[in-house]
């Protein structure tokens, strides 16, 4: 069932079906709640599925500001609370997992599932950092008043060429949001993720490397990886009967829980 929850200054979407132990699923960057639409019907069956739009995405509005992971968590542990969620299962895909790693310690969830996990600052080649060191130079220069309005258009060509996909359909604010998500190293945090961890990757993904995935299990205390053979960034939708399989085997006690 489709919901708005209202916490503090921002309004939520959300859907929850089903019934039975709390699980909480966090979608990825530039996704909304409905990534995993294909996933609830037997999710559904067994537990409370809970999925939110994190601001910006969705029917959830923008935030006010560019916000950190650490905000969103923030809010997340808001909007668990405001529901009276205690210790669910989460799962996240992607930036999803970047916000279980930033809120696990202070939740304590009873299991998590991250696939597709965001965190780990790439490794990057010497060619992107030229790249992004000529953007800043120009923005820089556009920043000084005698050059504003004549770099005006040489600036947004370099946004052009230097942006991502998804930067550049972002909104400015989303944009901000998208550069400090990118450019943070959460790996310090893996070792407060106490809950038992299920790691699912896709061996072909390059969006968050399985090597992500393989570091993410050894930082993680109580973490198994498991590889979709083929897999990319969207392994749980591609290979979603195998996927369903795992997870049902990994959360078969919080099944038999009766609330």
């Amino acid at each position: 069932m489709s919901q708005f929850v209202q916490i503090g200054d921002q309004r939520l979407h959300y859907e929850q079906q089903g019934s039975g132990y709390p699980l909480v699923m966090l979608h990825g960057w530039g996704c909304d709640l409905h990534i995993f639409d294909r996933l609830v019907p037997d999710l559904e069956q067994h537990f409370t599925v809970y999925r939110l739009d994190f601001p910006g995405f969705g029917q959830s509005p923008e935030p006010d500001s560019a916000w950190g992971t650490e905000r969103y968590a923030e809010l997340t542990i808001d909007f668990l609370n405001a529901l009276d969620i205690r210790h669910p299962i989460l799962i996240g895909h992607s930036f999803g997992g970047r916000v279980i790693i930033r809120l696990a310690e202070r939740v304590q969830p009873r299991k998590v599932i991250i696939t597709g996990g965001a965190g780990i600052k790439p490794v990057r080649p010497l060619s992107y950092y030229v790249k992004v060191y000529s953007y800043k130079t120009m923005k820089w220069l556009a920043g000084l008043p005698v050059l504003k309005s004549l770099l005006a258009g040489t600036m947004e060509q370099y946004r052009r060429k230097s942006g991502s996909s998804d930067y550049q359909q972002a909104s400015e604010v989303m944009r901000g949001v998208l550069v400090k998500a990118v450019n943070e190293d959460l790996s310090p945090l893996l070792s407060s993720v106490k809950a038992p961890t299920l790691l699912i990757w896709g061996e072909r993904d390059t969006a968050t490397p399985l090597r992500d995935g393989k570091l993410m299990e050894t930082l993680i205390p109580d973490a198994g990886l498991v590889v979709f053979d083929g897999g990319t960034h969207y392994a749980f939708l591609e290979q979603a009967p195998r996927f369903l399989t795992i997870v049902n085997h990994f959360l078969e006690k919080e099944k038999q829980i009766e609330l």
